[in-house]
């Protein structure tokens, strides 16, 4: 079963981020710019929070001020769940699932290695899948 090491080992570890007193309006168009769910929040290299797209929405829909008005720190989610590098797939989607979120930061200690969302978990779980039936398809045939 992959890691997530192996996972970012294959992704990549690109981290996008925003300090928590950016605004909303700022997070979501660096989200819609880089075509990406959710950004972590780092304050002096730390991470303190994420943003998705559904905490901008949920967050920033009924109130009385503007988007721009409104900082990250006010709707972003401060206590974060992490993975470690040696988690493994199911591991990651069972956290997930029970969190109800979709984006999972991976950190060993205070190193932030990067960000597996739901999608790379499922990409991951095809591809294990995929390799099963054609390990199975072989055997089968000799």
């Amino acid at each position: 079963m992959k890691t997530t090491k192996d996972l970012l080992a294959n992704k990549g570890n690109q981290i996008y981020s925003v300090h928590p007193q950016q605004t909303a309006l700022e997070a979501a168009k660096i989200m819609a710019e880089k075509g990406i769910g959710g950004l972590l929040v780092l304050e002096d290299g730390h991470l303190v929070g994420i943003i998705t797209e559904r905490d901008y929405i949920r967050k920033t829909y009924n109130e009385v001020r503007q988007p721009s008005e409104i900082s990250i720190a006010e709707i972003m989610v401060a206590d974060v769940q992490c993975a470690s590098s040696k988690d493994t797939v199911t591991d990651c989607m069972e956290i997930m699932t029970a969190g109800k979120f979709r984006h999972l930061p991976v950190k060993d200690g205070d190193e932030l290695l990067g960000v597996l969302s739901i999608g790379d978990l499922v990409k991951a779980t095809i591809g294990e899948q995929q390799e099963h039936i054609q390990q199975l398809e072989q055997f089968i045939s000799s």
